[in-house]
């Protein structure tokens, strides 16, 4: 698989993880997560569980406003699964089904690449965030 899709996989990854941490199907999650990280080993797979309880933890004390520490743990999360993946790459289809997984037990399921095009004039501005990666610029044409 090219490192671009890996990386990306490790992105829906570390997204779904961090977006169940608060929820109902942590569990799940956690346990999930564990087995893939422990490759079978269960010393391993517990340490990697008491690693996702304190994401957990950091995630629920920040509360659901606070996007910063998210983005700080989806972020370490990501590298985590990059590494993960480039030692083990047949635990992309793990990985795959997980978060698949994830999005059904907790309903975050994406509605795939969304495009969205607009046109403002005179001195309005626009920024709407569907899913996904934006940039917005403002300022004059000049």
């Amino acid at each position: 698989m090219l490192a671009e899709a890996m990386g990306a996989l490790a992105v829906a990854g570390s997204t779904a993880l961090v977006s169940a941490a608060a929820t109902d199907g942590w569990q799940m999650v956690k346990h999930g997560f564990g087995r893939l990280f422990g490759r079978g080993d269960q010393t391993r797979t517990a340490a990697v569980e008491e690693r996702l309880e304190r994401t957990r933890a950091v995630v629920e004390a920040a509360g659901p406003q606070n996007e910063r520490v998210r983005l700080e743990q989806q972020a370490a999360w990501t590298a985590r699964l990059e590494d993960l993946l480039s030692d083990y790459p047949e635990a992309a289809d793990e990985l795959r089904a997980l978060v698949e997984q994830v999005a059904e037990a907790t309903g975050t399921r994406s509605a795939g690449h969304v495009v969205q095009y607009t046109v403002v004039s005179d001195q309005a501005q626009q920024a709407v965030q569907g899913h996904g990666q934006q940039t917005n610029v403002f300022g004059s044409r000049a």
